[in-house]
């Protein structure tokens, strides 16, 4: 086992997932939903609780286990979830009811983010969370960063691709947009961008204040 491999299974078996979260997880892994894992997850909380998030967006429930991370880090915040498989967004439903999210707090919309995304406020939210449709990725970031406030944060899981994006064989269309995302933020000078390794690996893009 090399160094990072074991980095990673330390992290991931040093990450405690609350109770309430890992029962959601186990109901999405049998809708077949594909919820990001604890140690993500603990990252976004952790990301949430330093921006005092009072309004998140995210694309993608799976089933309901990125919400409820988000949430943990910053229970105070609202936030609108966005899911185009009415049975996941139900499982987001559940769980959120079972961990005693207040409904004021929770707003769930059954749709395509292409579709519901640019209808959405602009320069409204703390935090935009984006994991559904990799195709579509470049485009959903686009809508986050409007979406998002100044010094507001996108944050983009799994753009790490299971390793595929670090392959310079690997030239299909998810991983050629996941590595064109990552390499356009770097020079952005819209944006503080940071790329971490744990778990699937999550991009982070801050857009910077006006006045910067």
């Amino acid at each position: 086992m090399s160094g990072q491999q074991a980095n990673e299974r330390f992290v991931q078996e040093s990450t405690v997932e609350p109770e309430h979260i890992a029962r959601a997880r186990a109901h999405a892994l049998e809708l077949g939903a594909a919820p990001i894992s604890a140690a993500v997850g603990a990252q976004a909380a952790v990301i949430a609780a330093a921006s005092r998030a009072l309004n998140i967006v995210e694309v993608g429930t799976g089933g309901g286990v990125s919400g409820l991370w988000l949430l943990h880090g910053s229970p105070r915040a609202t936030l609108t979830t966005i899911d185009n498989e009415p049975e996941h967004l139900g499982a987001a439903r559940s769980a959120f009811i079972e961990a005693r999210v207040p409904a004021a707090r929770a707003r769930f919309i059954t749709g395509r983010a292409s579709d519901v995304l640019p209808r959405m406020n602009e320069a409204s939210y703390d935090i935009v969370f984006i994991d559904a449709d990799p195709e579509g990725v470049i485009e959903y970031v686009e809508h986050g960063l409007r979406l998002v406030r100044a010094g507001g944060t996108v944050l983009i899981p799994r753009v790490l691709a299971n390793g595929a994006v670090a392959d310079p064989v690997r030239r299909d269309a998810v991983t050629t947009a996941y590595r064109s995302l990552i390499q356009e933020v770097q020079t952005s000078p819209a944006v503080i961008g940071a790329l971490s390794t744990t778990g699937e690996g999550l991009l982070q893009l801050t857009t910077r204040p006006t006045d910067a």
